[in-house]
């Protein structure tokens, strides 16, 4: 496929045509977003154990009815601890993954390493996973974007294969891209 004025057209694989991602060894990818989940879920924890020892704490006591700097406290160190159980679920999630490989012209689905290219020839990388959507994951020498499906690009792509347009949303205006592997 190339990019023509109209948008794509097929004409076999495109100049530069290379598979990054082609022999990827999915274990390495879980364990680098397990590392990093584990790293927030460090950060979420710890936040969460200071703003409770804030809410809890002699000096935060209110001085008069309309101080409530303990009761704010007290909401920061709860949303704290939700979003490290969000993680710590995540994390579980992770762990029990089946990671599937995809023969060429097989469909995304979640365990997906999916490369699309826009076209100004610029490329990008997506794992397509079932938690933790928004994660950036530098791998290979790249930087991956964990999509969920239930994301607006992560439903696009569920089912597409290699040679299709997506539309992904860019600043501004949309920008037509095609799939260059499904991995």
């Amino acid at each position: 496929m190339f990019f023509g004025s109209g948008g794509y057209q097929t004409k076999g694989q495109s100049p530069g045509f290379t598979k990054i991602f082609a022999a990827v060894n999915k274990s390495d990818l879980r364990a680098a977003i397990l590392q990093q989940l584990h790293q927030e879920l460090d950060r979420s924890s710890g936040a969460a154990a200071l703003a409770r020892d804030e809410a809890i704490s002699e000096e935060s006591r209110a001085e008069n009815k309309w101080d409530t700097h303990s009761q704010e406290a007290a909401y920061l160190a709860e949303g704290q601890a939700r979003q490290a159980a969000t993680i710590g679920g995540s994390i579980e999630l992770y762990q029990t993954l089946p990671l599937p490989e995809f023969p060429p012209g097989a469909a995304i689905a979640v365990g997906a390493v999916v490369e699309l290219e826009d076209p100004r020839r610029r490329r990008s990388w997506y794992f397509i996973g079932p938690r933790a959507g928004g994660l950036e994951i530098a791998f290979a020498g790249h930087t991956l974007l964990v999509v969920t499906p239930h994301s607006p690009l992560g439903r696009q792509l569920l089912g597409k294969r290699t040679g299709d347009p997506v539309t992904t949303p860019g600043r501004g205006a949309a920008t037509a891209q095609r799939i260059v592997s499904v991995t």
